[in-house]
């Protein structure tokens, strides 16, 4: 007895159209060459930083290196100062960060989440403070410092840093505080929370992506600064990353181009290694603000 295959019976695919294929084409040309534009500058910086002295004049730019000179990393480090410049940025930066997140934080939560007199002018005086250029008030900012004696000091960074990073984070943060629903924050007061444990334990945690997103771009503010520093900071032995990379020459004023690319690839990398750690975090916190906004 023969059996008889037959097809079994189920919803055909859809047939894509072609048109709409060729649709698709210009953006994922835009995509592919906005990705070119922001990924090859990088890579260009590594591949020159291991470069020879003499393939700069010898070949043209874009050529790859004959060699792979990790020596100029170590001249950078050592020979151009790259390590103290690390550690001054460092203790710049990471003060301000944890001042910027941490004021703004409990201000944002302050102005959308408790109920009190001036909360709307405290607002909008934030708001105000975004659209204040720090070019305007460097020079005010300079006098001041050095009346008081805090020129070439890490704590005149500091205080920058904080004081124009600290409008965009509340203004950035109080948007998400208002998505919160009322009832948690009143349900938690009822069952004897204090406002510091709803802050710590219910609102904080809720906030984490939008807070990691904000510091984010707080860091790479603070880390790229070369107008604050470069005026505030004349002590060579006091500069941060940015403004000893214009300091980086050789004898007689001749610059090297292989330790100064090291020196470009070594003040890139934390930025870089940051944002890839912090990826999933960020697009999560940028997606939730879509959202809600």
């Amino acid at each position: 007895m023969q059996r008889s295959a037959s097809a079994p019976r189920g919803e055909t695919a859809p047939r894509t159209n072609p048109l709409a294929k060729l649709a698709r084409l210009p953006i994922a040309l835009l995509v592919l060459i906005a990705v070119f534009v922001s990924v090859y500058p990088v890579v260009w910086i590594f591949l020159s930083s291991l470069k020879g002295s003499t393939e700069f004049t010898a070949n043209p730019m874009w050529a790859l290196p004959q060699g792979l000179e990790w020596s100029n990393y170590a001249r950078a480090w050592t020979e151009g100062n790259m390590s103290k410049y690390f550690v001054n940025s460092v203790l710049s930066v990471l003060p301000a960060l944890a001042l910027v997140i941490g004021l703004g934080t409990m201000a944002a939560f302050g102005i959308e989440i408790m109920r009190w007199k001036l909360r709307n002018l405290t607002s909008l005086l934030f708001l105000a403070g975004i659209m204040v250029p720090i070019q305007i008030v460097i020079l005010p900012l300079f006098t001041m410092y050095f009346k008081v004696h805090l020129l070439d000091t890490r704590l005149a960074l500091i205080l920058t840093y904080t004081a124009f990073g600290l409008p965009l984070v509340v203004f950035f943060l109080v948007g998400y505080f208002k998505s919160f629903a009322r009832e948690i924050i009143e349900a938690a007061i009822v069952d004897g929370a204090s406002i510091y444990q709803v802050f710590f334990k219910i609102a904080l945690p809720m906030v984490s992506n939008a807070v990691v997103t904000v510091a984010l771009v707080q860091f790479f503010f603070m880390w790229n600064d070369l107008l604050v520093s470069l005026t505030f900071i004349q002590n060579p032995d006091m500069r941060t990353v940015q403004s000893g990379l214009l300091a980086f020459t050789g004898q007689y004023g001749q610059r090297e181009w292989g330790p100064t690319f090291a020196s470009i690839s070594l003040a890139v990398a934390p930025t870089v290694l940051v944002y890839l750690m912090l990826n999933q975090m960020v697009m999560k916190g940028m997606a939730a603000g879509a959202v809600k906004g």
